[in-house]
């Protein structure tokens, strides 16, 4: 029989590490919680942590991030997600810092997210350094976060997507994902915003480059920036190129025509119009039932990118494929036995462990 302790109302007998044990798992849901509740209360020092622990690469962070996820996930689907991409030197950061000021004096609460496909050979950032928006990061109407780096594009545009329900939760009602023009993040992105913009810069050589890349099928709308000064001739002449060029694509299922506009984001003109344009284009998409459609696609798209991340990371974390592995890319590339039978055969050994 146990006897009570009168001091501690701790049962005599019990393993104290036990008890431990507990008492930390219920601190760690307490502060789950506390996060919870204060990013719902609009705090951005909490939403900074949350999307810390979203970002983390822990296995006890990522159970954490997944519970504070579902927890925000009643106050999310409230905002415009409107994604920008373009090379480097186009100007985004400077058209998104413009962008993001007229908001919040439109009386909006304005996150910037990126997904930064980090360089897989130096380990940099493409996206460089957010300070670069130094009016727009001083407003506290504004949340400005980079992306983390890595090497799988789909594990750090998961990140961003699960950042978006935290950011929303915290009351942002625009989230603007930024993207690097020069691979696969522009896919990403798309699947995960409700309008896609594409930033050019004429003069560059530039316009063809982005017809033959595909980036147009995917654009909402195109904005040549940069149109000031001696280059305002170049940018009207871009707009016509791609003008011309948008009539070689076939309509959209969403009905949307995409336009071509042309800005300063320096000189902050052109900008009331482009977000004008973007009301447009949600008006148009509501009442036509496209919006909702495509946040459904996209949550679908997003359970199998989840599953395929999840699947990869589970094999190649496996005890018995981390001891095997090199040895069969060893003999695969010795040519004592081919990669699908190499494949089949460290499969076939997940599977049996």
């Amino acid at each position: 029989m146990e006897y009570q302790n009168q001091s501690s109302n701790t049962p005599v007998g019990t393993n104290q590490s036990a008890i431990d044990r507990f008492k930390k798992t219920q601190q760690k849901q307490l502060s789950i919680d506390h996060i919870f509740e204060e990013i719902i209360s609009k705090n951005t020092a909490a939403l900074s942590k949350g999307i810390t622990l979203v970002e983390s690469t822990q296995k006890k962070h990522n159970l954490q991030a997944q519970q504070l996820i579902e927890k925000c996930l009643p106050y999310a689907n409230n905002s415009i997600r409107i994604g920008i991409t373009g090379v480097p030197g186009v100007g985004k950061s400077t058209f998104i810092e413009a962008l993001g000021n007229l908001l919040i004096n439109k009386g909006k609460k304005v996150a910037v997210l990126a997904v930064d496909p980090s360089s897989t050979i130096s380990g940099g950032s493409i996206l460089g350094d957010k300070t670069r928006m130094e009016s727009l990061v001083r407003s506290p109407n504004a949340f400005i976060r980079p992306s983390p780096s890595g090497s799988s594009l789909g594990g750090v545009a998961q990140k961003t997507r699960e950042s978006i329900i935290l950011c929303e939760a915290a009351g942002y009602d625009i989230i603007i994902i930024e993207t690097v023009g020069v691979g696969q993040s522009e896919t990403a992105v798309h699947g995960m915003v409700d309008f896609f913009l594409l930033l050019k810069l004429a003069g560059a050589g530039d316009e063809l480059q982005g017809i033959k890349r595909g980036i147009i099928e995917m654009a909402d709308a195109i904005v040549i920036n940069k149109a000031d000064g001696d280059n305002l001739k170049r940018a009207r002449e871009a707009k016509n190129q791609f003008k011309k060029a948008l009539h070689l694509y076939p309509m959209a299922e969403n009905t949307w025509a995409p336009e071509v506009l042309t800005c300063s984001a320096l000189k902050k003109t052109g900008i009331e119009e482009i977000w004008e344009l973007i009301l447009r284009y949600l008006d148009i998409t509501s009442k036509n039932g496209y919006f909702e459609k495509n946040r459904i696609q996209q949550n679908k798209f997003w359970l199998l990118q989840t599953i395929e991340e999840q699947l990869k990371s589970s094999f190649y974390n496996h005890p018995k494929i981390k001891e095997v592995l090199s040895e069969q890319i060893a003999a695969v590339q010795q040519h004592k036995v081919t990669p699908f039978a190499a494949a089949r055969y460290l499969l076939d050994l997940q599977k049996q462990s």
